[in-house]
């Protein structure tokens, strides 16, 4: 890549990565394939939130804990996946991870209580911790083209993933809000038996991962600082995120449209755009610019009418786009630890502001009224730009002189960890 124009170098192997994207044999579209479906359960229950609190005669903030449960069990499972599968093989990891999202999705269907639901939840995020975190290795090493064609597919997982969860869950949630649930088990069953048809068992790492690996690295600083600024943030997207429809209030087919307008612009401006503005501007700028945008986009959203939130909503999928990438980049190399090690002891803090994010917005609601969860959320994102400003010494290591080739190699493991 070119530093200086970000444009593809001569003989970039990204570019060389983008004409052997299709050419790849079947256990990498299998693992492609089951990859999309397990973004897609990020945002699945999006459109249906208010319609599960109805269904289940639930307040928003107990509907809200469907996202605690998940992403609380997700930032503890960090520990947990690397542990599991330089023991195992990446294989039976996913295939494990598989099993635990078929086996949840289809109970969750089946809740009579918003409190079975968020149980169900939990063991769903567990399953899909473990299949995401290693279908990212899988894929790079069953790939045809080298590891950048395997990236580029991962990456279109995820961008796909992450815009069509919300129209799954419209579509099906229009008819009830339990077929969505049934419909993320049935598609990961057919992933299941995809991968067991036609991927071969990856060889084991050479070295084994302890579970205390990734607290370890978070000793570094400048790890430590990307993870605390990335806590700040992770709290206000996951507000937009769980929180905001319930306050668009509006039916599936509507709330999914919206939401998959917000994937969109996320997956673009994560892949396309961001590595174009750290090219001119240098990571630690646009980081800190975004995030203060996100703060005025923010707290717009929680104070406009109707259409401006719901223009506001959209619009925030383009600076968390930004943002994932830049401190995914931050967080694998600002420090010399391994890759795999260093995005888990840093997804493992931030995933704890996603768990808390969906609880305490609802709840500041019910203490105070509906425009002052933006206001928490806008400061966050102002804290995570402050955290970023005042640490800047201990992240400039690399950061400003990282390829961008590097943030769209890192960029999928954002939701992949």
């Amino acid at each position: 890549m070119n530093s200086s124009t970000g444009g593809p170098a001569e003989g970039d192997p990204l570019d060389k990565g983008a004409t052997s994207l299709l050419r790849q044999p079947k256990a990498v579209w299998a693992t492609a394939g089951a990859s999309v479906v397990a973004f897609m359960g990020i945002g699945l229950v999006d459109p249906i939130l208010p319609s599960i609190a109805k269904g289940l005669d639930a307040s928003a903030s107990q509907v809200s804990l469907l996202f605690t449960s998940y992403f609380l069990i997700t930032a503890v499972a960090m520990l947990v996946t690397g542990f599991v599968s330089s023991r195992i093989g990446g294989k039976k990891t996913l295939l494990l991870g598989l099993a635990l999202v078929v086996v949840f999705a289809g109970l969750a269907g089946t809740s009579g209580s918003v409190g079975e639901l968020v149980g169900f939840r939990a063991g769903w995020g567990l399953g899909n911790a473990l299949f995401v975190s290693t279908a990212l290795a899988v894929i790079v090493g069953a790939a045809a083209g080298g590891s950048a064609a395997a990236i580029l597919l991962y990456e279109s997982a995820l961008g796909l993933g992450m815009a069509c969860g919300p129209l799954l869950g419209a579509v099906l949630g229009n008819a009830s809000w339990r077929y969505p649930f049934f419909g993320t088990a049935v598609l990961m069953a057919v992933g299941f038996l995809s991968i067991t048809a036609f991927l071969k068992e990856q060889p084991k790492p050479a070295q084994k991962t302890s579970l205390l690996a990734p607290i370890k690295a978070l000793g570094h600083g400048g790890l430590a600082s990307a993870a605390a600024s990335a806590f700040f943030y992770n709290y206000t997207f996951f507000t937009v995120l769980a929180f905001t429809p319930f306050v668009l209030n509006m039916t599936p087919y509507k709330s999914g449209a919206i939401f998959f307008a917000w994937g969109l612009l996320l997956a673009v401006f994560s892949v396309l755009v961001a590595p174009r503005l750290q090219a001119k501007l240098g990571s630690l700028k646009v980081l800190g610019g975004s995030l203060v945008l996100l703060a005025a986009d923010v707290l717009i959203l929680g104070y406009g009418n109707h259409a401006t939130a719901i223009v506001c909503t959209i619009l925030s999928g383009a600076f968390i786009g930004v943002n994932n990438t830049v401190y995914t980049e931050l967080a694998l190399g600002v420090s010399d630890a391994p890759r795999p090690v260093a995005s888990a002891g840093y997804n493992f803090v931030r995933w704890f502001a996603a768990a808390a994010a969906p609880f305490f917005a609802p709840k500041i609601e019910e203490w105070s009224n509906i425009h002052v969860p933006f206001v928490v959320a806008a400061v966050t994102a102002v804290l995570g730009a402050a955290v970023v400003w005042v640490r800047r010494e201990a992240l400039t290591h690399e950061a400003e002189e990282l390829e961008p080739r590097h943030a769209t190699e890192d960029s999928v493991t954002v939701f992949a960890n």
